[in-house]
């Protein structure tokens, strides 16, 4: 039912997206578009690492030190339903829900902090080596990023490593993989300093769908201010992305690809 309250306060518009380019990119798939089906407001406070939606509430993890959060959002108007922050040393990145629990990585802390769902406090931690970016669930496994072109699949009980896969385009390795969403089997990945999102396939590593959203940029918001945040909603081809500091998210559409 939430979303009918999310269709009525959305503002609807239409976009689509233009040939992406850059030095030393690989050409790949052909870039495809994008249609925005409607905006929320969002806190441009909140340097967005993670996003996702799940039965009705919208989680966000934010990063930077001292300013680092996880949050409950309700997705018909924006609002932070509640928030718990982390302790000053600590930069929050990806988060992800598992059943009851969720969980939050660190950038260089190497730590991953799992949590209750439903009160976002903190349940209990395990490190990790390297740096902790993205983090979506696949089935019963969870895919870390780490700002490389690797993809590391982890135990969604135990956080240990299980395996991991290289990402490429035309041949190429894609680098700066950030933050993630796993729906339908694919892996969507913001790529760092871009405004691209690439969709992989997790079983070869291959990007099978490159998608530039730099006209989704609201006016004013400098390039610093990156997007960073996909999640999926449930029950449609439809996603809810955002970016660091961004005052508005907006619910998409993916077309081509």
């Amino acid at each position: 039912m939430r979303w009918f309250l999310v269709v009525a306060v959305l503002v609807l518009s239409a976009a689509c997206g233009a040939p992406p380019g850059g030095p030393g990119e690989a050409s790949g798939p052909a870039p495809t578009g994008y249609e925005v089906l409607g905006t929320l407001p969002h806190d441009p406070g909140a340097f967005t690492q993670g996003l996702e939606l799940v039965d009705g509430v919208l989680y966000e993890g934010t990063g930077l030190e001292g300013r680092s959060s996880v949050r409950r959002i309700d997705p018909g108007t924006g609002e932070v339903e509640r928030r718990v922050d982390l302790p000053g040393p600590l930069f929050g990145e990806g988060i992800t829900v598992v059943d009851d629990r969720l969980w939050q990585l660190t950038w260089r802390d190497g730590v991953a902090i799992e949590r209750d769902r439903d009160t976002l406090e903190e349940v209990r931690r395990v490190t990790y080596e390297g740096e902790g970016w993205g983090l979506c669930r696949d089935g019963d496994r969870l895919v870390m990023s780490d700002g490389t072109d690797e993809l590391v699949f982890r135990d969604p009980g135990t956080f240990a490593g299980t395996g991991a896969v290289r990402v490429s385009r035309d041949g190429r390795p894609v680098t700066g993989l950030n933050e993630l969403e796993c729906a339908g089997g694919q892996v969507w990945a913001n790529v760092w300093q871009t405004d691209e999102v690439v969709r992989i396939d997790p079983a070869d590593g291959r990007v099978v769908a490159t998608y530039d959203l730099a006209g989704l940029r609201p006016a004013g918001v400098p390039a610093t201010d990156v997007l960073n945040g996909i999640a999926a909603v449930p029950g449609t081809d439809e996603f809810l992305l955002t970016g660091k500091n961004w005052p508005t998210i907006f619910r998409v559409r993916f077309t081509g690809g």
